[in-house]
């Protein structure tokens, strides 16, 4: 092969690159939003189609929007569980902005709450040194579990988020553990009818950092 030959293969390669580049970067940039929970937000008891994440997804699909949702929640996590694996779900989904629910699973077994600050400001800032933006859902825990720990625990979602400056949701669930029709036979879950409602919470919060 001659070198004026060669010259033109290269060139025809490079130009064929620069034309396929901006398909692959659109695909490459379209912007990740990970849900990192626990049974609450990984559709407990129901189908992954009903629960509130999945219809999420549905509602930003349908909204033409790009952004693709990942639910990064496993049921019974807790927030040394999701302190654990979230370096490796950072690395593998590169998300720009992650919900971050965790802590109910650490109330219900009584953690002390500064184990539980240390673990999501962990969390927090581990995300944002990935260069992702932070959403912290909120959680209350049944009263039976007395003011002193239920009272504190509660606040405490909202003091990191002002620490943090973090935009907040106050309370995932707000409006359906007072309704025993919209939650599931241990009192603790919400049914697939409450989703939507859980969906709406989330929502005007979201929106605004879409």
């Amino acid at each position: 092969m001659n070198t004026t030959s060669s010259l033109i293969i290269r060139l025809v390669a490079l130009l064929w690159l620069l034309a396929a580049s901006p398909l692959l970067q659109a695909e490459d940039e379209s912007p990740v939003l990970m849900v990192y929970g626990d049974s609450l937000s990984a559709a407990y008891g129901m189908t992954d189609e009903q629960g509130w994440v999945a219809l999420l997804a549905d509602k930003l699909a349908k909204s033409g929007s790009d952004w693709q949702v990942v639910n990064g929640s496993v049921s019974g996590e807790t927030s040394t569980g999701g302190l654990a694996r979230l370096p490796a779900m950072l690395e593998s989904y590169e998300p720009d902005l992650v919900i971050l629910e965790l802590g109910g699973n650490d109330g219900l077994r009584g953690l002390p709450l500064d184990i539980l600050r240390d673990n999501l400001l962990t969390m927090v800032r581990e995300i944002r040194a990935s260069g992702a933006r932070v959403i912290l859902a909120g959680i209350q825990i049944p009263p039976n579990y007395g003011p002193r720990y239920t009272v504190p625990f509660f606040q405490m979602y909202g003091e990191i988020a002002e620490q943090e400056n973090l935009p907040l949701i106050p309370f995932l669930i707000e409006g359906i553990a007072e309704h025993s029709e919209l939650m599931q036979n241990d009192g603790i879950h919400p049914t697939a009818e409450a989703q939507s409602i859980i969906l709406d919470n989330v929502w005007p919060v979201l929106e605004a950092e879409l």
